[in-house]
């Protein structure tokens, strides 16, 4: 067990807790959860390159454990009301798609190899910054405005991250079905 995949297991126990301090309506706790769950996202990848402690089983952990994370964030902030619900149903959306295209492909034999682009990297960044600024918000508050444009990039970052993982998809299917016809 290598200490990025240790921090990863712990994001991952962490994910409850945040669950029921957000539905105990505990959001000062819950702010001080998710931010240690955030800083073990940043620690996990950089203590991982910094000291080659990469591993397979830290590329499939590291991505179930953000989505674990900040999906149930999302719904049940959606749920509280504190974010919008189309923001909730845009990032529940874009996770499902991209499990069920992880689907495909391996239903279809497809390899993938598990490697987050540039910009989905800054999605998880912008939905973390986004969670946190709302469980924060009862200490900083910054004008309805700033929390729309955040919200607004926040999804837009989402869908664009999810509409690139749909065509990659289609494009290591189409890779597949070429090898398969010269076979």
């Amino acid at each position: 067990m290598t200490i990025p995949n240790a921090l990863t297991l712990i994001r991952i126990l962490l994910t409850p807790v945040i669950v029921w301090l957000l539905l105990a309506s505990r959001l000062d706790y819950a702010l001080i959860v998710f931010f240690i769950a955030g800083l073990t996202d940043g620690l996990d990848g950089l203590i991982a390159r910094l000291f080659h402690q990469k591993t397979k089983l830290g590329a499939y952990l590291d991505p179930l454990a953000d989505k674990l994370l900040l999906v149930s964030s999302f719904i049940l902030l959606g749920y509280l009301n504190l974010v919008p619900v189309w923001l909730a149903v845009t990032i529940v959306s874009r996770d499902v798609i991209i499990l069920l295209g992880m689907m495909t492909l391996l239903f279809h034999n497809v390899k993938v190899e598990i490697k987050p682009s540039i910009i989905s990297k800054l999605t998880t960044l912008v939905q973390l910054l986004t969670v946190l600024v709302v469980l924060g918000s009862s200490y900083l508050s910054f004008p309805r405005w700033a929390y729309m444009v955040l919200f607004f990039l926040t999804g837009l970052f989402s869908i664009a991250s999810g509409l690139q993982y749909i065509v990659k998809g289609f494009q290591l299917l189409d890779t597949r079905r070429a090898n398969n016809q010269y076979q």
